[in-house]
């Protein structure tokens, strides 16, 4: 995926860094040179040493180092390379990137570089939630930087929420998106994510665990490759990529509606968790509890998104696949979905709460098409993503 391509890896200071010798081979793997800068604080928690194995060339760490400065120079070492990869990209290294301080190495090498910087954001969940944190990631974005992750889970600290570093294998991916020539370049996709949360009265609502990182990664799988994406996404857990249309709906009325305005698209790819049904009538008020009494809710069904758009008979797109989130059964529900549909492809999951996969990082799935059923091993949602991302170029002739 990135055979000849030349990554400059800057490892900050965060628990995290404990996983950058096996983002440094995995990159190796894929074909990439790598040469790693490592922070005072990264080296806390990532050796030099073993930094320099799996790299299969001396770290970096000191701005002022007199021998390396005559052989190469701090600001060459940022242009010779096809991508900067910050990775854990810290609070505090966000910082002084988003205010362009450059008091060491790493900061200097990112302020002095032109070359395209992706960054896979790591902190404690309170840390990233900060004003402060959120003002800083959107100066970056804004100055082009680029995000993977982070990821929504348990953290070494103990807590629970997003802020963990994306493993490997997703930075590998994203990289590789970034730096991808473009196969779809020229056609317009569009990606359904997330939850909807259909109101019962202004404050409560009937939602699903969807958290829309399956759908997320796709949508920034499919924008690598070139395509552009409109992104249609329910209150899902974790931010929207960058470089897609982004659409915020809440219902899946509101969803549909959504849909049919981005049409027509080359292809539709709809990952939504959409909920089946919603309240017939949502009170105006908050619903009161009454002592003794339960409240009655009358439903009604939802639009069926995927049903409507597969059986268009005008403006279908070219290629529309559907998911489905089973909990038994897996294959044999999910083909008779694809025929009741209308969809293309459809890719099918086991989200029983055994498998960990209903909010979770990785996705164990089946691609069921015309021509039969796939299965994929278990694998992180990014490379599922990839995958699937590649299948579609190629359907639309593109790949």
């Amino acid at each position: 995926m990135l055979a000849g391509k030349r990554i400059l890896l800057i490892v900050g200071g965060g628990i995290a860094a404990y996983k950058t010798p096996e983002l440094v081979r995995q990159l190796r793997a894929a074909g990439a040179g790598v040469s790693v800068v490592l922070t005072r604080a990264g080296a806390e928690f990532a050796t030099p040493l073993s930094l320099s194995v799996v790299a299969g060339e001396a770290v970096h760490e000191d701005l002022f180092d007199v021998s390396k400065e005559a052989e190469i120079g701090h600001i060459q070492l940022s242009r010779s390379a096809d991508l900067v990869l910050v990775a854990p990209a810290t609070a505090d290294l966000m910082a002084k990137m988003a205010q362009g301080l450059a008091n060491d190495l790493a900061s200097t090498l990112l302020l002095a570089t032109d070359t395209p910087v992706l960054i896979a954001p790591a902190m404690n969940v309170r840390m990233w939630d900060h004003p402060a944190t959120q003002r800083n990631l959107a100066l970056l974005k804004g100055d082009g930087v680029r995000l993977v992750g982070p990821d929504v889970g348990d953290m070494a600290c103990g807590e629970h929420g997003p802020g963990r570093m994306t493993q490997p294998e997703g930075i590998v991916a994203a990289c590789a998106d970034l730096l991808a020539d473009g196969p779809l370049r020229g056609k317009r996709v569009l990606v359904t994510s997330g939850p909807t949360h259909e109101p019962i009265d202004p404050v409560r609502y009937i939602a699903n665990r969807s958290s829309g990182a399956q759908g997320t990664a796709i949508a920034r799988a499919l924008a690598g490759l070139g395509a552009e994406v409109v992104f249609v996404t329910g209150p899902a857990d974790v931010p929207p990529p960058d470089g897609v249309q982004v659409v915020r709906v809440e219902t899946a009325r509101e969803m549909l509606e959504a849909v049919q305005a981005a049409l027509p698209v080359d292809a539709g790819v709809f990952a939504a968790a959409v909920a089946d049904w919603r309240v017939a009538r949502a009170a105006t008020s908050k619903m009161k509890k009454e002592a003794g009494g339960l409240p009655s809710l009358e439903f009604a069904e939802n639009p069926d998104i995927l049903k409507t758009v597969s059986r268009m008979e005008s403006g279908r797109p070219g290629l529309v696949v559907g998911f489905a989130a089973e909990t038994d059964d897996v294959i044999a529900h999910a083909t008779a979905k694809r025929d009741r549909k209308g969809c293309d492809w459809i890719v099918a999951n086991d989200v029983s709460p055994a498998t960990g996969i209903m909010g979770g990082s990785e996705n164990a799935v089946h691609l069921i098409t015309g021509a039969g059923v796939e299965d994929w091993p278990r694998m992180g949602k990014d490379l599922v993503a990839r995958r699937l991302a590649d299948r579609i170029a190629t359907a639309l002739g593109a790949g």
